[in-house]
């Protein structure tokens, strides 16, 4: 057994595993179809399916290439599937066909138990777009009680209508694609709470370098250590800036920072990085609620109309009184990347617990924000209802419209959350970490989906006329 040498593999897979030579790399359902792609063994494949749980008879779906397609199954209904030839079987595999809002590029049944070694659902969706225009999107594997630190890359050669596998990354978590200077990166933690890690491809994502640590972390849930998500990576007055937390939920919850480079400094070189001193969340502050002591987490570095840099961060604020609207605003200084943030203002924001991306639009100055928006007081903790918000000066926000309206569907099975988005010409393209048509929970999702609003512009309102106006 050869050493490892790099960050990325074709496939991962631990080193006693079971007979699995044939790899389901891909799952897709679709409505009455689910269709798979897959790698390994040689010779003609062959791929059985039935319905999940049953004593009926395998019946054989079509196999072309790589892909095999099963057609005229029912809606909801579980089925357990796998592929044979003469290298071997894969490990048996489970989907539920039906609709889902979106292109899938990937999926993860609940009870599919092929990644145990890092987790039960698909997390962490990350968007980039090459410079030689195709798509990657990444997410990770996770699950509360699992290692959690594998994460998936898939990539799309015709503007997200289809995806396919590129690579896999481990150990790799919480990650974030970007691109600088004539390479992909990812930067993201060995696992929850883990080390802080950067590794770099330089051919377009398909092959990533050992990756450098940039700060210990302490890998156990219950110990302060790392923590993030796929935040922006912005360059502003010479620096790539990108938000970051320390703590964890069961230490009493993660002080805010922004971590940052010189934009001309070899990124692998973790002498050039520097953190802000953790800055721990005050209940005291003017405008905090009351009665709630969880503070921040998830924070976007974010250029300020003035000039300045900060941490646009998710507050935590569903055990206070108010329970949801607020933001908050940590200055960062842009001249001193290690000193501490400061308290600057909450902000009047609709959609504050769960993860967003906050990005400001080059041609028009417009901040944008896609949300799991609130729109109820009896459920603050729901995710079936995505917006798109849009700010002229960060502090005052307007709903442009929803995106994904699914209130009538029960909040606790069905999110659509953590939205990574880019601006690609005149539309917005986003990732979601989805849970649809039998996720276990709203939170632990099955998809991850791919959608395009077309003409975002459009959506702006006058600044002359509207609340959004200084």
């Amino acid at each position: 057994m050869k050493c490892t040498t790099g960050w990325s593999y074709d496939r991962y897979r631990p080193a006693v595993h079971g007979g699995d030579e044939i790899y389901i790399q891909q799952i897709l359902p679709g409505t009455d179809r689910i269709t798979l792609a897959f790698s390994g063994g040689r010779g003609e494949t062959s791929a059985y399916i039935r319905m999940a749980g049953s004593d009926a008879e395998w019946r054989k779906g079509r196999v072309s290439g790589n892909t095999a397609c099963f057609e005229g199954l029912t809606d909801g209904q579980d089925y357990e599937f796998y592929l044979e030839n003469d290298g071997g079987k894969s490990a048996t595999g489970l989907a539920r066909p039906g609709f889902v809002p979106g292109t899938v590029v990937n999926y993860l049944h609940p009870e599919d138990h092929k990644y145990e070694f890092s987790g039960q659902h698909l997390c962490t969706p990350s968007l980039m777009k090459h410079p030689d225009g195709y798509l990657l999107a990444s997410m990770d594997v996770f699950d509360g009680n699992a290692p959690q630190n594998l994460t998936l890359i898939f990539r799309s050669d015709d503007d997200g209508k289809s995806w396919y596998h590129y690579t896999e990354l481990f150990p790799c978590f919480w990650g974030m694609l970007f691109w600088h200077r004539g390479a992909v990166y990812m930067l993201a933690t060995s696992t929850e709470y883990g080390d802080l890690l950067i590794g770099k491809s330089e051919d377009g994502g398909k092959t990533f370098c050992t990756p450098t640590v940039l700060a210990r972390g302490s890998s156990h849930k219950i110990q302060p250590g790392w923590h993030k998500s796929g935040m922006p990576v912005v360059e502003h007055k010479g620096r790539l800036w990108t938000g970051i937390d320390y703590g964890s939920h069961k230490s009493g919850g993660h002080a805010s920072c922004l971590l940052s480079v010189p934009a001309d400094a070899d990124l692998l070189d973790s002498s050039a990085w520097r953190i802000t001193e953790p800055l721990r969340y005050n209940p005291h502050w003017e405008g905090a609620v009351v009665g709630d002591d969880r503070g921040f987490i998830e924070g976007n570095a974010v250029v300020m109309p003035d000039g300045g840099i900060c941490d646009f961060l998710r507050y935590s604020t569903n055990k206070g009184e108010p329970q949801y609207g607020l933001a908050a605003v940590l200055r960062g200084d842009c001249d001193d990347p290690e000193k501490p943030l400061s308290f600057y203002k909450f902000v009047p924001f609709p959609g504050n617990l769960s993860k967003f991306d906050v990005r400001r639009d080059e041609k028009t100055g417009v901040y944008f924000s896609i949300i799991s928006r609130i729109y109820s007081e009896e459920c603050v903790a729901a995710r079936n209802v995505l917006s798109l918000i849009c700010s002229w000066d960060l502090e005052h926000w307007t709903v442009l419209c929803d995106l994904l309206d699914y209130a009538h569907l029960d909040p606790k099975l069905v999110g659509f959350q953590y939205v990574s988005f880019l601006f690609d010409g005149e539309d917005i393209l986003y990732l979601s970490r989805t849970a649809f048509n039998g996720a276990q929970s709203f939170h632990d999702n099955n998809y991850i989906t791919f959608h395009r609003i077309e003409n975002f512009r459009s959506l702006i309102p006058d600044p002359s006329g509207n609340d959004l106006k200084k």
